[in-house]
């Protein structure tokens, strides 16, 4: 498989998760984060459904009990998604929510013991360096959005940690499925328990419930699942590291966003974070197998 291809996807994976920042916000002005994470889930729900006919033999219990659960963490990272990116801007959430990329490894030490290793933990440092560089610069400092924001990474974290544990050979758009149906419940759930709030749907909100539904989720599930295989973890991490770029520059040209220069190096230091343990990994993985 050509590397450029395999590549092209990735990135334009990225693109359709950054825009998911914008919409989501746009989607906000008319509907409660909450609802609007139920609405996005239904509708991803019964497009992937319809995309899974012809799989349906291929259903068995296990699909459900294994989608079941990895669903879970889902639906607590796009829950802890919509509530801390209605608390702050998209770029910032969208920085912070890519400390999952550090969270893996900790956690997995926490865990399992595994080693975190020197570039590992410069990254923790420069992260903790960068949020409260972020509490300072911001006008509101760190707010609750923030927090909620940071807390996501962890559970995006989980769940791909229980994604590599729980899923064996199934297929995975079935398990996508049953991810989807998972959140949907999940999201209806909440919408039941919370207090009743009155909102309309307008074209706008329409129109960020179709693009979150389709792009940033069915077409995005499918295009890792489809083109990651081709490539090395550690590449696919360095191109993920996109995210927050395209949640960036979506939130400064559509959402009007600006930043102080305090909340620049917060992020800056947090991008840093992220991607200096993944480039001395994408190193020391090109000498291994330049050596004899």
């Amino acid at each position: 498989m050509s590397p450029v291809k395999v590549h092209f996807f990735l990135i334009l994976t990225t693109v359709f998760w950054g825009g998911s920042f914008v919409f989501n916000k746009i989607g906000f002005r008319e509907i409660p984060p909450v609802a609007f994470l139920a609405l996005r889930f239904t509708l991803a729900t019964i497009i992937m459904a319809c995309f899974c006919i012809p799989r349906w033999r291929k259903f068995t219990f296990n699909t459900l009990r294994r989608g079941f659960l990895v669903g879970l963490a889902l639906a607590a990272t796009n829950f802890t998604f919509v509530v801390g990116l209605s608390g702050t801007s998209a770029t910032r959430a969208g920085f912070l929510n890519n400390l999952f990329v550090l969270f893996i490894p900790l956690i997995c030490f926490l865990l399992w013991r595994h080693r975190v290793g020197a570039a590992g933990l410069a990254g923790i440092i420069l992260a903790l360096g960068g949020i409260w560089q972020l509490a300072q610069g911001g006008a509101g400092g760190f707010s609750r959005g923030d927090l909620i924001s940071t807390v996501c990474a962890v559970f995006i974290a989980i769940h791909i940690i229980t994604v590599s544990r729980i899923l064996k050979d199934d297929d995975v758009y079935l398990v996508s499925l049953v991810q989807f149906a998972t959140v949907t419940i999940f999201g209806w759930i909440l919408v039941l328990l919370s207090p009743p709030v009155q909102f309309g749907i307008g074209l706008e909100s329409t129109v960020a419930i179709a693009y979150c539904a389709i792009f940033p989720t069915v077409i995005c599930f499918t295009l890792q699942n489809t083109w990651q295989r081709y490539t090395n973890p550690t590449q696919a991490g360095l191109i993920y590291t996109l995210d927050p770029v395209w949640s960036m520059i979506g939130g400064f040209l559509v959402l009007g966003e600006r930043m102080n220069s305090g909340e620049w190096l917060g992020c800056l230091l947090i991008f840093s974070a992220v991607l200096l343990p993944l480039c001395i990994r994408y190193l020391l993985e090109a000498r291994l197998k330049r050596a004899p």
